[in-house]
Parts: structure tokens; sequence; C-alpha cells
């Protein structure tokens, strides 16, 4: 949750080598063990991505309750993006006005834990890896990408990344029939 000291220094650190700070967090805010995600994706994300980022790994029922309250859709999915520039998401209050805070807070992944570590054990893989899909195509969507409206432009962003991050597949590529997949 980007508050209190470790978000100003994350967010300093950001803004003085011009990077991506990456929090990761539970469903209260609080810091989580998510081995290597961060500095992962750190590592993949497109250039323009900086600034800081929260992914909170949470329970399929808190998603399913933010599916339904932000988009109206009454299911549990995998991940979701709430970008800082539409409002602060539901995991974060946002640089604070009084904090002098140079970086700018990108937005919100949301990640269910449950859909997260039976999509790895369908695509057999680790949950370290199906925490990467995700987070990789939660970023994107806060970047202004939308694989829904924009002609490919999302997949091939996430494709190119996620062959950066040493990623067999990935999450909109996964979702496409599989005869499309064959024409890759």
């Amino acid at each position: 949750m980007p508050d209190g000291p470790a978000y100003a220094r994350a967010a300093v650190r950001a803004s003085a080598r011009k990077e991506l700070a990456v929090s990761i967090v539970d469903e209260r805010g609080r810091p989580v063990a998510a081995p290597g995600l961060g500095a992962w994706l750190r590592r993949v994300a497109p250039a323009r991505a900086r600034g800081v980022v929260s992914v909170a790994l949470v329970s399929d029922q808190r998603v399913r309750t933010l599916n339904r309250t932000y988009r109206r859709k009454d299911y549990a999915t995998d991940v979701l993006s709430f970008p800082a520039e539409k409002a602060y998401g539901p995991f974060s209050a946002g640089p604070s006005p009084q904090s002098p805070v140079p970086s700018p807070f990108l937005g919100d992944i949301v990640i269910a834990r449950g859909m997260a570590r039976r999509q790895a054990r369908e695509a057999r893989h680790s949950e370290q890896i199906e925490l990467r899909v995700l987070a990789l195509h939660g970023l994107l969507h806060l970047l202004g990408y939308d694989h829904e409206h924009d002609d490919g432009r999302m997949l091939r962003a996430e494709r190119r990344l996620r062959r950066k991050g040493g990623l067999r597949e990935g999450l909109i590529e996964r979702a496409r029939p599989v005869e499309s997949r064959a024409a890759r």
C-alpha cells in the first residue's frame, strides 16, 4: 500500500533512478512475501513504466466484490487493475498531499490468490510464474492498454515483455482459442 515510510523510500528511489517501484501487499495493505515478483516486474516493465505500483494478493471473494463494485460483474476474476489517473485503487491511499514524494503512483494491480493457484496447476507451472503472468497483464492495463479494444496492441506488448521475462505464454494468448494460438 503506497503509504507511510516504506512507500516514501520506494517512491524516492524510483524517482531518483527513473524506474518502477513495486509494493506487494495483502488485502489489508500489509507487505506480503512473493519471492522475486517485484524485481521481475521491474526488470520486464516497459521503459515508460515509471513510478509506484501496488500489487495486492487477495482472496477470490475480495476480487469478486471488487469486480462487482467497480465493473458490475458478479464473479471472481484473476486480475484487476485500478489506474491512478481514474482514482486511487482499493489498496492504496495514493501519495498524500503532505508527502513530498516526486514519483507518480501508477495504480493498483489486484490478483486473486486462489485463482492464481488453480490457473498455475492447469497451466502446469508454479504459482510464482502465474503471479508474474497476472502482474504483467495488470501492469499493461495500468499503462493504458486494453486488449478488448486495441486491435492486438496489448497482445503484442504482452508477448514481447513475457518473452523478455522468460514466460512461456501470456494471459491474453492463453485466453485465445486453441486454433488462433497455433497460428502464432
